[in-house]
């Protein structure tokens, strides 16, 4: 759970937790590029604050587009290496998340801007991945 938090928090924090330095600072290093190139922070800041307009004006796409695969990588990887059992399927919900957020930015100009919408088609990736594991593993 703590890799996995703290994975959620930074991409790449959840592997250099689990000794995986190398994976840990690509993912940080990715991590920056990505947020710096596609402005996600002034994004983050103007969805806040409810300047939805603005968070879109300021979104650099071609960029964002790789965040959600990069941070839902980034979770996954960290909360495979620290969990001793495997379990089947776990990754559903992971890629899953990454697939949806994804979507959610590709239609986010038109509702709700980049931050909401992906966050909130992520969530739904989330609960249709976690449905899918359990289909498949009874």
């Amino acid at each position: 759970m703590e890799r996995l938090l703290w994975s959620i928090a930074f991409p790449g924090f959840g592997q250099l937790l689990n000794r995986k330095y190398i994976k840990g600072v690509l993912l940080i290093a990715l991590e920056v590029i990505i947020n710096l190139q596609s402005h996600l922070n002034k994004v983050i800041q103007c969805s806040f604050t409810g300047d939805i307009g603005g968070a879109i004006a300021e979104t650099d796409y071609q960029w964002l587009m790789f965040y959600p695969c990069v941070y839902m990588f980034g979770i996954w990887d960290a909360y495979r290496d620290a969990d001793d059992e495997q379990k089947p399927f776990a990754f559903l919900p992971f890629v899953f998340a990454a697939f949806f957020a994804t979507a959610g930015l590709i239609f986010s100009p038109y509702l709700l801007g980049p931050v909401w919408l992906a966050l909130i088609f992520c969530f739904i990736g989330v609960g249709v991945g976690i449905f899918l594991r359990k289909m498949i593993s009874h």
